[in-house]
């Protein structure tokens, strides 16, 4: 997006490239909204695998932050993840949040499990 005075990064020219339907969410505090990660439906022969072999896959991709926590003396606390990222998720937990056909779930900074980096 092009935002004058961007709520997220305080950017007075943002260039963000986040999809059209998380544009319009914007976290508060140490809260993040993830995407989940669609299982494959398909084997690697190009089988199309029924719903029961199909694993529950714990990923996301991380489409927007809050700014951070606030300590006891009002200092921000950084999050652990930005935009991008690749986490792991609980198998419980988020609100999830549905916008223009899109299912995305709002997490806590400190209930994402872990970053997964690929390399």
């Amino acid at each position: 997006h092009s935002l004058p005075n961007c709520p997220v990064c305080r950017s007075t020219n943002c260039q963000r490239s986040s999809g059209m339907a998380a544009r319009r969410i914007i976290p508060l505090l140490d809260r993040v909204l993830v995407e989940r990660v669609l299982p494959q439906t398909k084997s690697a022969g190009g089988i199309l695998l029924p719903d029961s072999a199909v694993a529950k896959v714990n990923e996301g991709m991380v489409i927007a932050t809050g700014l951070g926590g606030r300590g006891r003396d009002g200092t921000t606390i950084p999050l652990a993840v930005k935009e991008g990222d690749k986490v792991l998720l609980p198998e419980f937990g988020g609100t999830n949040v549905k916008l223009e056909g899109k299912e995305y779930t709002m997490y806590r900074d400190e209930e994402l499990l872990g970053v997964i980096q690929e390399g």
